[in-house]
C-alpha cells in the first residue's frame, strides 16, 4: 500500500508557522537592541567629565529667589543636586518637571535635596512663573561667580555632590528623576559609573 498524494496546504501551513516564529523573533530582538539603548543614553547623560569630580565643591553663595541667603555648605550632611538653569532655556523649562519628582521624592526621607543655581538669569518674575508652574520648593540662589569656579558653560548643568561636600557626578543637559535615582543609589554603594565625555547640545539663544 502506496501512501496518498502530500496535502500541500499542509506545507503552506507548516512555513506560514515559521514565518510567524521569525518575525515575532525579529521584533523580540528589536525591542531589546531598543531597551539597551535608551538605557545606555540614559546612563551616559549621569557620566559626563568634569574636573570638579572627586573634589570639594566650590562654595556658593548668594540671594535666594524668596529672600534671605542661601549657601551650598549649608546641606552638608545630605546628598546634593546642584542644578544650573535659566528660564529662558528650553530644556531647563522641560527638565523642571523630573527636578520636581526628584526632590518630592527624597524630602520624605530627607537624605537628598536640589539646590538650584540661577545662570544669568535677572528675570525674576520668569523664574518665579517656572518655580510656581512646576511646583518647586527647592531652593533657587544668584550667585554671579558659580557658573566661573563650577566651570558651567550654559544651562542646563548639574552635579552630585556627597554628604561630606565632594562632587561624585556632572551631568550636561537634561535630568530624568528615575536616572537620577539610579545614579544616587550607585553613589551611595559606592559605585557610580565612571564619566564619560558627552557634548553640550543646550545654547543660549540669540538675541
Amino acid at each position: 500500500m502506496t501512501d496518498g498524494p502530500e496535502i500541500p496546504g499542509g506545507r503552506r501551513r507548516a512555513r506560514y508557522a515559521l514565518w510567524i516564529a521569525l518575525t515575532v523573533g525579529a521584533i523580540t530582538a528589536l525591542l531589546v537592541a531598543v531597551l539597551a539603548t535608551s538605557k545606555t543614553a540614559e546612563q551616559a547623560q549621569l557620566t559626563t567629565a568634569s574636573p570638579l569630580q572627586g573634589k570639594p565643591a566650590p562654595e556658593i553663595a548668594g540671594t535666594l529667589l524668596n529672600g534671605g541667603s542661601g549657601r551650598l555648605s549649608a546641606y552638608r550632611g545630605k546628598w546634593v543636586l546642584v542644578n544650573f538653569f535659566a528660564s529662558w532655556c528650553i530644556p531647563c523649562q522641560q527638565e523642571q518637571s523630573d527636578l520636581v519628582r526628584f526632590d518630592n521624592r527624597h524630602q520624605a526621607v530627607g537624605d537628598a535635596v536640589v539646590f538650584a543655581v540661577r545662570f544669568d538669569d535677572p528675570d525674576q518674575p520668569a523664574i518665579r512663573k517656572l518655580m510656581n508652574e512646576s511646583g518647586a520648593h527647592f531652593p533657587v540662589v544668584e550667585s554671579l561667580d558659580a557658573n566661573i569656579h563650577w566651570g558651567v558653560t550654559g544651562p542646563p548643568e548639574s552635579f552630585l555632590v556627597d554628604p561630606d561636600g565632594i562632587v561624585l557626578a556632572h551631568i550636561i543637559g537634561k535630568v530624568n528623576a528615575n536616572a537620577l535615582d539610579v545614579l544616587l543609589g550607585e553613589a551611595k554603594a559606592g559605585e557610580a559609573p565612571p564619566p564619560t565625555s558627552v557634548p553640550a547640545t543646550t545654547t543660549r539663544p540669540s538675541g
